[in-house]
């Protein structure tokens, strides 16, 4: 593996588990351009890596992810070229999640939003303490949920229900997740999620590794079939709103701590 990510802290066990956690609470462990780099070419290494039999995914702090960067969201609005970076990296990696041979157990230990909710909805299984919640937020703020959402979460939820938490934002409790089949453990404290998530881990790095893989790759081309039919437009329609002026006035609401008043511009 390369050198320690600096958002990132990585660590392979003698069982074939690799633990991949977001390491930077003070920040809720945002997607700047640096996350989106570092988790990409993480998983992109770990794909080739033969002492890898599963991975776990978790977070440090009260967050599993507060989503984008607002900062990086304004620059985007003022460049067209930043713009175009931030869906290519959001394409780099779904399609990192998306190739991994490896199952991926997620241990939430607090609310996912935006891309974090994507994040924890393209993993294998999903630990969530009772507590948390999922919410992908990007129409709140004036953007199209192109990186991700319009596949993982139909996938998770089913359509119809996918469709109602992507058009309002509103957010979706780790108790109702479990019973829709979008979580499939649940945990009653925060620090009850990544051992969880380890235990489950370990069992599928006890399980034979050609096997394991194989039915990992054959689920991976599902997902894949279907993002093809999905991502590149909704990707198109991000990068869209990432130059229109109700993302600024969605950015400036939330800061604010008001409602957005949005025009269609």
């Amino acid at each position: 593996m390369a050198p320690q990510p600096a958002t990132l802290e990585v660590t392979t066990h003698e069982n074939g588990v690799r633990e991949i956690i977001f390491s930077r609470p003070k920040l809720l462990n945002r997607f700047d351009e640096m996350l989106h780099h570092e988790l990409t070419d993480t998983l992109v290494a770990t794909s080739t890596d033969d002492r890898v039999r599963a991975v776990v995914l978790g977070a440090q702090g009260p967050a599993f992810s507060a989503g984008g960067d607002f900062e990086l969201m304004e620059n985007a609005y003022k460049d067209p070229i930043t713009r175009r970076a931030i869906v290519d990296d959001a394409r780099r990696l779904l399609d990192a999640f998306l190739d991994l041979p490896h199952p991926v157990v997620a241990a939430v230990q607090g609310p996912a939003i935006g891309l974090g909710a994507t994040i924890v909805l393209a993993c294998d299984a999903v630990v969530m303490v009772r507590s948390a919640s999922l919410a992908d937020t990007h129409v709140n703020v004036g953007l199209v949920a192109g990186d991700g959402g319009c596949l993982v979460w139909p996938q998770a939820i089913g359509m119809l229900r996918a469709r109602r938490h992507l058009l309002t934002g509103d957010p979706l409790d780790a108790v109702t997740a479990f019973r829709l089949g979008a979580v499939t453990d649940l945990v009653d404290t925060p620090e009850e999620a990544l051992p969880a998530a380890r235990a489950v881990a370990d069992r599928i790095a006890a399980n034979a590794p050609l096997a394991v893989q194989g039915t990992k790759r054959a689920l991976n081309r599902v997902s894949q079939q279907r993002a093809g039919e999905v991502v590149d437009l909704s990707l198109a329609y991000e990068e869209r709103t990432l130059g229109s002026e109700d993302l600024l006035e969605g950015v400036a609401a939330f800061r604010a701590r008001r409602r957005p008043r949005f025009a269609g511009r």
